[in-house]
């Protein structure tokens, strides 16, 4: 059965980007039922990707865009993978001691110390020992304003946030700047020649074949945008810093289809082996904080210029402007600043949470959206474009959306999980959702081993 309704946030990024809004069919479950209208986010989000998709399939010499059909089972099997994958039979411990929910002396606050070095700046601007347990903390964050606690720990480069009301977060200048943003941005920012590209390879159809992708990003929204090019064909690789850390069951979820490597571009070496991989770039995705790549030329404006033709993508928590434009931020953090926490409470006191990374997950879809329509523009028109989307203004989409009751919402994600032998193990997670006629419909080379690759092209 597919919705009588239009999908509204795949209506909003058609109008935004000017992509054809060709008839797509989506499945009427509400697969990720809450107060908000979290399943028409995804599943939106995921139409637009394949729908992008679709397109440049056309453009490629198909003659005809493929028809969408989007599973709302796959969808969110895919957005809620963190919680349904296993490797080796075993699931992933996706929070970490003091990431979640605390009372603060006036209200709540949420923490995110999932990686060792946010721990470390989280405990240290609350003036907390190393090896603070659950209840100390606590205690600590009981005796502290909710928005002295946010400023405090965000001065210290740690993560955390006052949660707000919806109306509380819509007077913030934050928030003014957000609702300024369109929902994805596709701008052309300087002239190049018309990209040339052969027809897109059948059997599957991946239209994304012969771009080289450089991934710049981290977490899920970033590397769930690269990760869906990553299944239309492209030579995604992706750059991290030996310094950061990864978690081993993040990668396995965003990783599938890429490779991955690690350079220091603090030294001479890696910053040599960077610019020679982007001399033949054809996409360059960043998901760093605005300003954070400036130093090694990676903003946009210089890798505009450096390289023209290139479409650059963009992704960050709160956007380009604002007084948080620096901030670093997560989906979870987000939820919590912007309303929709107490939006999701269950007792209208106690805030809750989204059924899924759902932020995450529509931002890295919707931004893979928009790089497959610039390219798409690029077939015929040329140009060196930039593409950008961000947390917050997705958040804001959420929280605008009137919810609309869906179908009963039962479903078996066993009818949609699928098993693979990788590196790592006995692999079973979701498959991408992702589709259209004659697409893929499994990830090339799944779990995939974090910073393991060469440190160049395929």
């Amino acid at each position: 059965m597919t919705s009588a309704q239009p999908n509204r946030l795949l209506a909003d990024f058609c109008r935004t980007t000017g992509l054809d809004p060709a008839p797509v069919e989506i499945g009427e479950l509400d697969t990720l039922p809450s107060r908000l209208a979290t399943t028409e986010l995804s599943t939106g989000s995921v139409a637009a990707a394949s729908l992008a998709a679709a397109c440049l399939t056309a453009e490629r010499g198909h003659g005809t865009v493929p028809a969408v059909h989007i599973d709302p089972r796959r969808v969110a099997a895919s957005f809620t993978n963190d919680r349904l994958q296993r490797l080796d039979g075993a699931g992933a411990v996706t929070w970490a001691e003091l990431s979640g929910f605390w009372a603060a002396a006036d209200g709540w606050v949420r923490t995110h110390a999932n990686y060792p070095h946010h721990r470390e700046r989280l405990l240290a601007a609350l003036g907390l020992a190393a090896e603070t347990g659950r209840d100390a903390f606590a205690a600590r964050v009981g005796a502290l304003p909710r928005n002295e606690l946010e400023d405090r720990v965000t001065a210290a480069g740690g993560i955390a946030a006052a949660v707000r009301e919806a109306g509380e977060w819509r007077r913030h200048p934050q928030a003014v700047a957000v609702a300024a943003l369109p929902l994805v941005g596709l701008t052309r920012v300087a002239g190049a020649p018309p990209r040339r590209l052969g027809p897109a390879p059948a059997g599957p159809l991946r239209p994304a074949t012969g771009l080289r992708v450089l991934d710049l990003t981290r977490v899920i929204a970033g590397p769930v945008a690269t990760r869906t090019l990553a299944l239309l064909g492209a030579d995604v690789l992706r750059v991290d810093s030996p310094a950061l850390p990864e978690i081993e069951w993040q990668h396995l979820d965003t990783g599938a289809g890429k490779r991955s490597t690690r350079l220091d571009l603090r030294s001479h070496a890696g910053r040599a082996t960077l610019d020679e991989l982007l001399t033949t770039a054809d996409v360059v995705v960043t998901g760093y904080r605005p300003g954070a790549l400036d130093g090694f030329g990676l903003d946009p404006a210089a890798l505009a210029a450096r390289r023209p033709g290139l479409v650059v993508a963009s992704l960050s928590a709160w956007g380009e402007t604002g007084p948080w434009r620096e901030r670093r931020g997560f989906d979870s953090i987000v939820q919590a600043a912007t309303g929709i926490a107490l939006r999701e409470s269950a007792d209208g006191a106690t805030p809750g949470a989204l059924p899924a990374q759902a932020l995450d997950h529509a931002t890295g879809h919707l931004l893979a959206a928009a790089v497959l329509t610039a390219v798409t523009r690029q077939l015929t028109g040329g140009g060196t474009w930039h593409v950008r989307a961000h947390l917050a203004r997705t958040a804001h989409w959420l929280l605008e959306a009137p919810a609309q009751p869906g179908a009963d919402g039962t479903w078996d994600p066993d009818d949609v999980l699928t098993e693979h032998d990788t590196a790592s193990g006995r692999l079973r997670a979701a498959p991408p959702a992702v589709s259209f006629d004659g697409g893929p419909v499994e990830y090339p080379n799944p779990g995939g081993v974090w910073g393991a690759d060469a440190a160049s092209w395929a």
